[in-house]
């Protein structure tokens, strides 16, 4: 039963570090561009997308689907960005071991 208990009591600990290090990724922020930089999307690595930048020469341009797929690529590079900085933060407190619902 001892073991149990001591098996129960680091869990608890190691949730208390998870917990923490999702706080700290909400504080986080990754950034990612395509077209050269003529649109940019800032993220936080808990993958909240916070803002979205486009060059007024793109929207100028009037090339609707060049822009949706700068747009796409942009966001899509954040939350890939994100992503590895949220595994890279949960490996170290899960020392690698992939926890289902967590990441």
């Amino acid at each position: 039963m001892k073991g149990m208990n001591e098996m129960l009591r680091q869990a608890q600990i190691m949730q208390k570090k998870l917990t923490a290090v999702q706080e700290g990724l909400k504080a986080k922020q990754v950034e990612a561009a395509s077209g050269g930089g003529m649109v940019t999307v800032t993220a936080t690595a808990a993958q909240e997308i916070l803002s979205v930048r486009i060059d007024p020469t793109v929207a100028a341009s009037g090339d609707v689907e060049m822009l949706q797929d700068l747009v796409l690529a942009a966001v899509n590079e954040a939350l890939k960005k994100a992503k590895e900085v949220m595994e890279q933060e949960m490996g170290q407190v899960t020392g690698g071991m992939r926890i289902p619902g967590m990441f």
